[in-house]
Formats: structure tokens, sequence, C-alpha cells
């Protein structure tokens, strides 16, 4: 079956709007019990399509425990150089880390094992045409990598700075407090 015709049953499936939500001003994110409207810039809208065909890939729903693969999986694959997208990345695997550490790990060391989807450079209506087991064929790399000492360390440290990520709002409000404080 083709990705377009792929991605418009995920989306019914998992009440995502038309085309990812892409025409869309803003989109709605649950965090911490909380669902939040947050704005949908240019920069998003341009690679949703991409986010969407690794849920497919990857057989994920979008409940935290998949996105939580998808987090790890997407910077196993190396999203992390794409700026500002990456952002999303590694805020999501700070967050979801805590939440379904396993998914996490499992994503990225499924992820050492896959080329990006990004890294194609493949044109988004081609993607559309495409069947997905070209995906799956186009997307597998040559050569396994089992999880040894560097990839440990390369997934500590990518974890170290996910977190970062996820904390740095917090410790910016906790200095603005403490600087309004004195």
């Amino acid at each position: 079956m083709t990705l377009d015709k792929l991605l418009i049953e995920f989306y019914n499936e998992n009440g995502i709007p038309e085309k990812g939500g892409v025409d869309k001003d803003t989109f709605e994110l649950k965090v911490f019990g909380i669902s939040l409207k947050l704005p949908n810039p240019k920069f998003r809208k341009e690679v949703i399509h991409i986010h969407d065909i690794q849920h497919l890939l990857n057989k994920c729903d979008t409940s935290w425990k998949g996105e939580a693969f998808i987090a790890g999986w997407e910077i196993a694959t190396g999203l992390w150089k794409y700026f500002p997208v990456c952002i999303f990345s590694f805020w999501a695997m700070g967050y979801s880390f805590w939440l379904h550490p396993k998914a996490v790990f499992n994503g990225f060391k499924k992820g050492l094992n896959n080329i990006g989807i990004i890294d194609l450079k493949i044109s988004e209506s081609d993607f559309m045409k495409m069947e997905f087991e070209e995906l799956e064929r186009i997307t597998k790399k040559e050569k396994s990598i089992e999880m040894g000492v560097f990839q440990w360390i390369e997934f500590v440290f990518w974890l170290i700075i996910s977190q970062f990520f996820l904390l740095f709002p917090l410790i910016v409000i906790a200095i603005g407090i403490i600087w309004l404080g004195k």
C-alpha cells in the first residue's frame, strides 16, 4: 500500500487532522496531564509528514509510549543534525524517558540500524506515491549494529542532552523567580 493511503488511515486511527494538521496554525500536546495549544511553526509544518511516516515505519501509535520510541529512533538516526526540528525530538526524548524509558531505548537501538527518513532527501510528493515495502527497504542499513560500549555512551550522551531540553524552561523560570526575589 502507498504511504499516502497509510497516512490517511494513521490519521483517522489516531484522531489527527488531515495531512497531520499541516494547515493549522496550532497543534495540541498533552504534557503532565495538561493539554497545551502550541504554535505550529513553518519548520514543523515542513517535516510533519516525515515524523508521521516514521510512526508508520516503526508501527507506533501516537501515545507517549509510541512517541518515546520515535524520539529515541529519531536521535539514533541523526535527526539531531536538523535544527530547529531537533528541539522537538530532544524534548520528546527527555520527557518520554521518564514515562517509557524502555520504549526510548528500544527506539534508539532500532534507529542505529536505520537510515533516517529525513536523510533520504525525498520530496513529500514522492513519499506519498511510495509503497511501504520500498520505504522499509531503503531505510534499512546494510550492516547491523549491536549495542556495544560506544552505543551505550552515545545513548547516555543524548539522554543527558534531552534532559537539558526538557528542564531548560524550568531552569529559566527558577532563575527568574530567584532574580525577582532579590
